[in-house]
C-alpha cells in the first residue's frame, strides 16, 4: 500500500527572480542566476506529501528530453515511485518570475498529450486500489482516466485559477471528493461555486489572506494563513504543500478543520524554501 498516489502534473520550472511584478518596460534586465528545476502541480503535492513522510506514487508522461531528465534526477533523491511514459510531445515546463517578495508570476507551456491513452485501464486501477489517497491534477490524459480514478477510497484534486464555468475542470471537481480551488477568478462568487460542489469538502485558497473551507456538514470556516518561520523566499509550489497537508492530516485522522490549519503551516514554510524539494524536517510534520 501507498499513502498517496499522485497523478499528472510533473514538469519543470525556469526560475527568473525578477526586481518587480510587473516587469518594469526594459529591453533587457540583469537577473540573479536562472534556475531550471522540478516543478509544476504533481511534482509540488508529491515533493510536499514526501517531505511530510508519506508513502508516494507517481504517474505521468514525461518527456526524453533534457528538461525531463531535471525531473527524473530530482525524482530519485527521494523515495517516491514513478511509473512514466515517453511524452512525445515533451516535458511540461513554466517560466516562473519571482519578485523580492517572494511573489511569482507562471508562464505555463503544457505540452499537450496526443494520441492513445498512456496507461491502460487496468494499470492505473491497479495504483489507485493499493493507494490510500489518489490527488489527480488537472492534466489532459488524466482527464480521460477520471472513470478508472473514481474508484479511489479517496479523491482530490486542485482546479486552480477555476472561474467556476469553464467545463473542462468540471469532471475533476465531479470525481472528487475533496477539491481545492483558487479564488483569484472567482472572486465574490467563491462561495457560490463552492457550495455548487456539495456535497464534497471544498477549499478556496487565497493566499496571504487564508482559505475558506466549506463541508457538508458545517459552516462554511476562514482559515488564516500561518505566519511564516522564516522569511519568505518563493511562493511557488504554497497550494500544493497545502493541499498535500491537508491530505497528509485527513490520512492521520484529523477532522477538517484541524486538517487545514496544519495545511496553512505546512504552506507558510514551504515558501520560506527556494524550490520544491524540501530539506528533511524543514516542513511540520503532524
Amino acid at each position: 500500500m501507498v499513502d498517496l498516489l499522485v497523478i499528472g502534473g510533473l514538469g519543470v520550472d525556469v526560475r527568473a527572480r525578477v526586481p518587480a511584478l510587473p516587469l518594469p518596460a526594459a529591453d533587457s534586465l540583469t537577473v540573479p542566476p536562472v534556475e531550471l528545476r522540478i516543478g509544476n502541480t504533481g511534482a509540488g503535492v508529491a515533493l510536499a506529501a514526501h517531505a511530510l513522510g508519506l508513502r508516494v506514487t507517481l504517474v505521468d508522461v514525461l518527456g526524453a528530453d533534457p528538461a525531463g531528465d531535471v525531473v527524473r534526477a530530482a525524482l530519485a533523491r527521494t523515495s517516491v515511485r514513478t511509473v512514466l511514459v515517453d511524452a512525445p510531445a515533451g516535458t511540461r515546463r513554466s517560466v516562473n518570475l519571482v519578485d523580492p517578495a517572494g511573489r511569482r508570476m507562471s508562464l505555463y507551456d503544457p505540452r499537450p498529450w496526443s494520441g492513445p491513452a498512456p496507461f491502460a485501464d487496468a494499470e492505473l486501477a491497479a495504483l489507485v486500489a493499493e493507494a490510500s489517497h489518489v490527488h489527480v491534477s488537472i492534466m489532459d490524459w488524466a482527464r480521460d482516466a477520471l472513470s478508472v480514478l473514481r474508484g479511489a477510497a479517496s479523491l482530490s484534486t486542485d482546479l486552480h485559477d477555476w472561474d467556476g464555468e469553464n467545463d473542462y475542470h468540471r469532471p475533476f471537481a465531479e470525481a472528487a471528493d475533496l477539491v481545492f480551488v483558487s479564488d483569484v477568478l472567482l472572486g465574490e462568487r467563491a462561495g457560490e461555486a463552492a457550495a455548487a460542489l456539495a456535497p464534497r469538502t471544498v477549499l478556496v485558497t487565497g493566499g496571504a489572506a487564508g482559505a475558506t473551507l466549506h463541508t457538508p456538514d458545517a459552516p462554511p470556516a476562514h482559515v488564516p494563513a500561518a505566519t511564516p518561520p522564516a522569511p519568505v523566499v518563493d511562493t511557488n509550489g504554497a497550494g500544493d504543500a497545502f493541499a498535500a497537508g491537508l491530505v497528509a492530516a485527513r490520512l492521520r485522522g484529523a477532522a477538517p478543520p484541524d486538517a487545514a490549519r496544519y495545511a496553512a503551516r505546512v504552506a507558510a514554510t514551504a515558501c520560506t524554501h527556494d524550490g520544491m524539494e524540501y530539506p528533511d524536517g524543514l516542513l511540520p510534520r503532524v
